[in-house]
């Protein structure tokens, strides 16, 4: 059973071997090597490079969530939208060099940025819980993904931002925050004329059935009135 120190050892290994080269030449063996794991290990800690990029990102959420700033509890939801994802941005920041390289990954190999969507897209999710939005249902996944690509965007930014004082970075989510915040007007609206169509549908339904079981309820009621041999 693998520790969670030499978890810990291992992740950090990895993440520093992406500050100094692509994602493609950092291998699992490499990885073992150089922290100093046998490859038995390796395997019970991590089966894959992708389940290293996995926890990395569960490792940011989880610093993200227990540093919520209870006090924009008040605030409206964008704010604190705002202050979560710039939380997560300053989380990342200690491994700004090998989110560059993951970064770089994903714009070269399509099947890979599938595969990191995926768990950028349940980390969103995470951070608009963190900021007290709703994501249940249909409409919490269409803003998991929405913020998902929109963070990428940002980070896209912030990768190449010298400045300290983040401008350009916050400037980028400022953007992406009123885009989302208008599709997502636009999204209700729609779900609304969805929901109203599914219950004009469901009700001619209903009523359907209704004159159905009248005319067969009637047509048995005629059946036994006719008097035997008529």
């Amino acid at each position: 059973m693998v520790t969670a120190k030499t978890r810990q050892k291992i992740l950090k290994t990895f993440l520093d071997l992406l500050a100094q080269r692509p994602y493609e030449e950092v291998s699992l063996p490499l990885v073992a090597e150089t922290a100093g794991v046998r490859l038995s290990e390796m395997r019970s800690a991590f089966p894959s490079r992708l389940a290293m990029v996995a926890a990395f990102a569960e490792a940011v959420d989880k610093e993200v969530l227990d540093e919520r700033d209870e006090d924009m509890a008040d605030q409206p939801a964008r704010d604190r939208l705002f202050d979560v994802l710039m939380s997560r941005i300053d989380a990342l920041s200690e491994h700004k060099e090998a989110v560059r390289a993951l970064h770089k990954a994903a714009r070269q190999d399509p099947a890979l940025a599938l595969e990191f969507n995926t768990l950028e897209v349940r980390s969103q999710k995470w951070m608009l819980i963190a900021a007290g939005i709703d994501v249940s249902g249909v409409k919490g996944g269409v803003m998991g993904q929405g913020l998902a690509v929109a963070f990428a965007r940002v980070v896209g930014v912030w990768l190449n931002e010298t400045d300290e004082g983040m401008p350009r970075t916050m400037a980028k989510l400022d953007t992406e925050l009123d885009r989302g915040s208008s599709f997502m007007r636009r999204f209700d609206r729609v779900e609304g004329v969805a929901k109203g169509v599914r219950s004009f549908f469901r009700k001619a339904s209903e009523r359907r059935r209704d004159r159905s079981s009248a005319s067969e309820s009637a047509e048995k009621g005629y059946d036994e009135d006719v008097p035997v041999g008529a």
